[in-house]
């Protein structure tokens, strides 16, 4: 009997791919195909371990926010010091700032907080053209999966705030909104930086799919839209005091 099953579990794919080039870094392999159930079965067991690294590494944090955007933006950029600024202004009132690790807004938002000594930690990702990690971190954990890493980025958090940036930012932006739509996520504050970047965006949900009805006008309540740092750290405590996290406790766990 035992023999049978690893016979079963060892039986090859019942047909073959052409091979197709994808990048040899977590999911590229993953998801250039199916492969023997063994190799699966080992796969996933790497990605449980991957899980259980970044939960390790998290775990410990106090209350945080996590701070989504471009790594292309340069340090000369006024969207690489709005979130320099923004990061500092959670920071001085005891959050911990967390972001992907990498350059860009993800650097000046670890920046904002580590110049003012507090804590700032990095999701970072390898990817084929290897990103590095920024050096404003107090510690970091690189991830092979991207969807590990989006977990641990939305797990950890009790806000996001969403500067401008690309494909990989939206995703981690409608992410956030598709978990607090479909009531997985409780409904923390998703601050959107940068009016003139996602204004336009912005009338788009609203002319486009609130008018179509693939979403709700109240769903457009989800996020808030400002350039205001301060503004977006009255919205995000407002919301998380809700749940006992104020000014004063965030002080208070940071003396400990």
């Amino acid at each position: 009997m035992i023999v049978s099953w690893f016979k079963k579990i060892l039986k090859p794919i019942p047909f073959k791919l052409r091979k197709f080039s994808y990048s040899e870094t977590g999911e590229g392999k993953f998801l250039s195909g199916r492969y023997s159930r063994t190799l699966e079965f080992y796969r996933v067991l790497k990605i449980a371990i991957e899980f259980i690294r970044g939960f390790r590494a998290f775990h410990f944090l106090g209350p945080s926010v996590t701070f989504f955007g471009s790594a292309r933006f340069p340090e000369d950029h006024p969207y690489y010091e709005l979130a320099r600024k923004t990061a500092t202004a959670f920071s001085k009132i005891g959050f911990v700032i967390i972001t992907g690790g990498g350059p860009g807004i993800m650097e000046a938002a670890n920046r904002g907080a580590f110049e003012n000594g507090g804590p700032t930690v990095g999701a970072n990702i390898k990817l084929p053209m290897e990103q590095k990690p920024n050096r404003y971190l107090d510690k970091f954990v690189t991830f092979r999966y991207f969807f590990v890493r989006k977990v641990i980025l939305i797990k950890y958090s009790m806000a996001f705030v969403v500067l401008p940036g690309g494909y990989g930012t939206l995703d981690e932006f409608f992410e956030a909104l598709t978990l607090i739509q479909t009531g997985k996520l409780y409904k923390f504050p998703v601050i959107l930086m940068g009016e003139d970047y996602w204004r336009p965006f912005v009338d788009w949900l609203q002319n486009t799919m609130v008018a179509n009805g693939t979403i709700s006008q109240e769903e457009l309540d989800f996020f808030y839209l400002t350039d205001d740092p301060n503004q977006a750290v009255k919205k995000v405590t407002e919301a998380t005091s809700l749940l006992g996290v104020t000014p004063k406790t965030l002080y208070e766990f940071r003396l400990f």
